[in-house]
């Protein structure tokens, strides 16, 4: 059974810095490409940050929203994906999810509100 539960989420003030989570389990971690993506209320869920396999290097890609501020990373012993967000703004609000882009999975969200 895949699973992926995110955690880290919060309320943030501007200019501030929180760091996601993502556990996986129920598929060979190490193997598959992994992204971040984020819905605001209302809007579409856009994509914001992808890491590549082990065999690739661990190569990212960010979206120009914010690239220079957020950084995924992985642990393919923890079979985890992360990432740090930094200088955030109000317009990072959202349920930041964890997907698997070749199976389809995603996990459930975890909420960021960045807001003095």
């Amino acid at each position: 059974q895949v699973l992926l539960v995110e955690s880290g989420g919060g309320l943030v003030q501007p200019g501030g810095s929180l760091r996601l989570s993502c556990a996986a389990s129920g598929f060979t971690f190490r193997n598959q490409a992994m992204s971040w993506f984020r819905q605001a209320p209302g809007k579409q869920r856009e994509f914001v940050a992808t890491i590549s396999n082990i065999d690739t290097g661990g190569r990212t890609t960010y979206a120009d929203s914010v690239k220079g501020r957020f950084t995924i990373s992985r642990d393919n012993v923890k079979n985890t994906v992360d990432l740090q967000m930094n200088s955030l703004k109000a317009e990072d609000s959202a349920v930041y999810f964890c997907h698997v882009p070749h199976y389809g999975y995603w996990g459930q969200g975890t909420q960021v509100t960045v807001s003095s």
